[in-house]
């Protein structure tokens, strides 16, 4: 069924949304599977991410994961909790910082905060921008940076005559 016959979204309208407003998400550890699948989707095969013998003679002395791996996963995360599932009509930017090597095994979650919000009435909704940071289970930021997303604003109740 969907949200026009009557079934409300899981996630947030733009109106929802108060500054400050800040959730924690379920944490994931990061496998070998991931940093190969995500070699092979994105084409990405730097021997850092795939080589054990190359990675090896690097500084971080072991395989780590592509950094745009870390990324998607904070998204993942993020969609999981639902705050914006449903009502999201854009991802509208990123700015991003990666500050420590996420490697096989680390086991990531993701804190979010609501910083910024505007309405885009002609767009049907509203901006929300989120601080996002993405935390090692030793409690390192490993990536941190800013979201903007283009969210729904509530439907209008239209009452019978």
């Amino acid at each position: 069924m969907s949200q026009d016959q009557g079934v409300a979204p899981r996630g947030r309208y733009f109106e929802e949304f108060e500054l400050g407003f800040t959730m924690v998400t379920p944490a994931r550890t990061i496998t070998e599977h991931d940093i190969c699948a995500f070699a092979g989707l994105s084409g990405d095969y730097n021997p850092l991410h795939t080589d054990r013998e190359f990675a090896k003679g690097t500084p971080f002395g072991e395989r780590i994961a592509h950094g745009m791996l870390g990324l998607s996963v904070a998204t993942g995360l993020v969609h999981n909790v639902g705050p914006v599932d449903g009502t999201a009509m854009a991802f509208l930017g990123v700015d991003w910082k990666f500050r420590k090597a996420i490697t096989i095994g680390d086991t990531i979650h993701a804190i979010v905060k609501v910083t910024d919000k505007r309405e885009s009435k002609p767009m049907g909704g509203g901006v929300v921008g989120f601080d996002v940071r993405v935390v090692n289970q030793d409690g390192d930021v490993v990536q941190k940076g800013s979201w903007s997303l283009l969210v729904r604003m509530r439907p209008k109740v239209v009452e019978a005559a």
